[in-house]
């Protein structure tokens, strides 16, 4: 990838909708990591689903170290929506800068977001709900963003 940056575009709505799924994410993260959480859990997965004494040292040498890592993209994703905190009156569209060296964290923070939210629902594959299902509406709407993110930056490097 080259420098540079990603204009992407948000309706006020939407910003301020992502920048509170970001808040709850980095509360979650922020929250206790104990093994008991599904959510945490599907964020470090198990490379070693048939060795258990395996899986069990893995998950004490890279558990926290990988929550770390997560908490500080959504921080830098946090951030760069600072702008959407004050409420405005109309519904525009405001660009919001995402720096090249940041696309990374944006996309493993929203990647992250989804598979809590696909833990805290029940999916177990991405095409395992009913796309008319209110409930799963943001979780959709975050697969949208993420590929509209994966597009721009395509589109970037092309030029």
């Amino acid at each position: 990838m080259s420098g540079g940056a990603l204009n992407v575009a948000f309706a006020e709505i939407e910003g301020r909708h992502l920048l509170a799924v970001v808040d709850e994410f980095i509360t979650l993260l922020d929250g206790p990591r104990d093994g008991d959480d599904d959510a945490l859990n599907r964020l470090t997965p198990n490379p070693y689903p048939n060795d258990r004494d395996a899986a069990g040292e893995y998950r004490r040498s890279t558990r926290e170290e990988l929550l770390d890592q997560r908490l500080v993209d959504a921080l830098a994703v946090r951030t760069a929506l600072d702008g959407f905190e004050a409420e405005q009156t109309a519904d525009v569209a405001t660009d919001v800068t995402v720096p090249r060296s940041e696309l990374d964290a944006w996309l493993r923070t929203l990647s992250a977001i989804r598979l809590v939210l696909a833990s805290r629902l029940g999916i177990d594959k991405d095409d395992a709900h009913d796309p008319d299902d209110v409930r799963f509406g943001t979780y959709d709407w975050l697969g949208y963003r993420l590929e509209l993110l994966v597009q721009l930056a395509d589109q970037h490097d092309a030029r």
